[in-house]
């Protein structure tokens, strides 16, 4: 698979998106930094080797409730405590918005195309740098990690970011991430699943790959407008 993209599927009939859902953790901004340093004063608390950046990239895919069992077992709410608690310290004073994101998000709204977040994010965390950046009006829904029933990849999330446009599932909602984890959530839901970000290893995608992929931001506005 190459990551250069787009990566073309089949166009013939290919509708334009009506929706378009975003990942937001280094899909829409930069925070690796953030999370890497969070995680390792929770490593550092927990008696546990600290994480290089590189682990961090490749290891942090799935929400808190989901990946905490898995590295603290039974002390894992313990451990998620003591992360919120740090990642809240120090999020909005490192938060940056990817290189041509804002611009992009604009553009789309200009179309008519609904927007909405669905991330593996702490909801309440998430609401609060979209409303730092200055997008919580470009967005008709922001979904995190605790606000469905269950996190990505499951499709309960997306369910709930399309509920207030009444949007159904399916070719005209498109889901854009960073991750397998957001590929895998766009097939679980029905949408079409969409790569943004510089080049990724294929091996990740081996098993869900995405329909379409851009390395930058003009290339996916430009390929939207064309539909």
């Amino acid at each position: 698979m190459s990551i250069g993209g787009p990566v073309v599927g089949t166009l013939a009939g290919m509708p334009r998106p009506q929706a378009i859902l975003f990942d937001w953790d280094n899909t829409l901004v930069d925070s690796w930094g953030t999370i890497h340093q969070a995680l390792n004063a929770v490593m550092a608390a927990m008696d546990k080797p600290l994480w290089s950046l590189q682990d961090t990239k490749q290891r942090v895919r799935l929400s808190l409730r989901e990946s905490f069992p898995l590295h603290f077992g039974e002390r894992w709410e313990e451990a998620r405590g003591l992360y919120l608690d740090k990642f809240s310290q120090i999020h909005l004073k490192q938060l940056k918005a990817l290189p041509g994101r804002s611009e992009l998000l604009r553009q789309l709204a200009g179309e008519g195309i609904f927007l909405g977040v669905v991330s593996n994010k702490t909801g309440a965390l998430l609401r609060r740098e979209t409303e730092w950046l200055g997008w919580s009006s470009l967005f008709g829904s922001v979904i995190g990690a605790g606000d469905a029933r269950f996190d990505k990849p499951d499709a309960a999330p997306v369910s709930l970011a399309l509920e207030p446009c009444e949007i159904a599932t399916g070719e005209t909602v498109w889901l854009i991430g960073d991750t397998a984890i957001d590929m895998e959530c766009a097939q679980n839901s029905g949408c079409v699943p969409v790569f943004l970000g510089a080049e990724a290893a294929d091996e990740e995608f081996a098993r869900y790959a995405p329909r379409f992929s851009f390395a930058n931001c003009p290339a996916l506005f430009r390929f939207v407008q064309g539909l």
